[in-house]
């Protein structure tokens, strides 16, 4: 019989440009609110895992000597974009069998000192040697939904003026600039057809932390119903389902399953939008839509904050950034936050079930490097 789990404590660092900060300075400021939001002692906490991209080697270790948390397991993950919510995955799958009894989970990356624009790629990947990053990857879904589903620019647009609106009331998101409108979107300096500037989520710098543990049931604590992670299948041109797909799928069917819910349950959503197709394909994977209806959810007010499932209320990827290990926490301290009624001026309205929805991407061949789907509530 497992334990259970739950978030006792969230935080998170600013997001931004922070080229001038040390790497573990952004680490630590997202701890040291979690541990207080958590009321834990770090004497108190049996383990870390940390998930990041492009951390330089031993940047957990130097994390960890800051804390002053020294002499327990530690280690550290990576796994594309979904790197800071296989962490979450590790410490939720240790403490509920027991292993520990509270687990830091850190995500952390400093993209502004490594990358000016798109991630270069693997070069020995077939996807890398063509040139074709992940801008452009994207841009080949959105193309195929526009041939094949009839998806409009002005419906990849709205996404955009979504998130972003909402990232107007998120103090700590990278963005936050006037909304722009569906015709500024569109008229944004192209990156990749029928991609825009204004779909693309900036280079960013942050970190994420919670604190996952057993054996207390406060009115502050979160319940993890569910963790799913899953990782890539081959993938070609061949497939019927677009890149990023099934491998979303799979972690969400695992995850709705273990929670012993349907999609329509879930009350608001952090989904994957580093593009805004992104948002659209993964809320069909994830059920939110039939597939090439995904579309209208942004349109037709469904995904807004006001809306039947709020999707992205922290302004997502777009607005907040996709500081790439420290996406995931930082997506889920934002449902913590929602579900609790913390959100302040984003709070949406029903906010019993929440889900969390992390995709790491790569271009290597493989529907996706690995998927994080997670279900909590209150």
């Amino acid at each position: 019989m497992s334990t259970e789990a739950a978030v006792w404590g969230v935080g998170t660092s600013d997001f931004g440009v922070f080229a001038e900060r040390r790497v573990e300075s952004l680490a630590w400021q997202a701890v040291l609110e979690a541990v207080r939001d958590a009321a834990v002692r770090p004497t108190e906490i049996e383990a870390i895992v940390v998930g990041s991209v492009f951390g330089p080697p031993g940047v957990a270790t130097r994390i960890q000597r800051g804390l002053g948390i020294g002499g327990i397991p530690m280690w550290t993950i990576e796994n594309a974009c979904a790197s800071g919510t296989s962490a979450y995955h590790e410490a939720v799958t240790a403490v509920r069998q027991g292993r520990f009894r509270c687990v830091l989970v850190l995500g952390v990356e400093q993209m502004s000192t490594l990358f000016t624009g798109a991630i270069v790629p693997e070069a020995t990947d077939p996807e890398g040697a063509a040139g074709l990053p992940l801008p452009g990857l994207y841009a080949l879904t959105a193309a195929r939904y526009r041939d094949v589903h009839g998806l409009t620019g002005e419906q990849l647009a709205a996404v955009a003026v979504k998130n972003k609106t909402n990232g107007m009331d998120n103090p700590r998101a990278h963005l936050r600039r006037e909304p722009p409108t569906v015709e500024q979107v569109l008229a944004s300096r192209p990156i990749a057809d029928p991609l825009t500037m204004l779909q693309c989520c900036p280079t960013t710098d942050g970190a994420g932390a919670l604190i996952v543990g057993a054996g207390r049931r406060g009115a502050h604590d979160v319940l993890v119903e569910s963790s799913a992670l899953v990782s890539g299948k081959p993938w070609d041109q061949r497939h019927d389902e677009v890149w990023g797909f099934s491998c979303v799928r799979r972690a969400a069917a695992a995850a709705l399953g273990e929670a012993g819910r349907s999609i329509g349950e879930i009350d608001v959503l952090e989904a994957h939008d580093a593009f805004t197709i992104g948002e659209i394909t993964t809320l069909e994977a994830l059920g939110v839509a039939e597939v090439g209806a995904g579309g209208e959810l942004a349109v037709s007010g469904h995904t807004a904050r006001t809306g039947a499932q709020p999707v992205n209320p922290s302004g997502g990827l777009l607005s907040r950034g996709h500081p790439l290990g420290a996406t995931g926490t930082a997506q889920l301290a934002e449902i913590v936050w929602q579900l609790r009624g913390e959100a302040g001026p984003r709070q949406v309205g029903r906010h019993r079930v929440g889900m969390v929805e992390t995709m790491g991407g790569g271009a290597a061949g493989m529907d996706g490097n690995a998927c994080v789907v997670t279900v909590l509530s209150v």
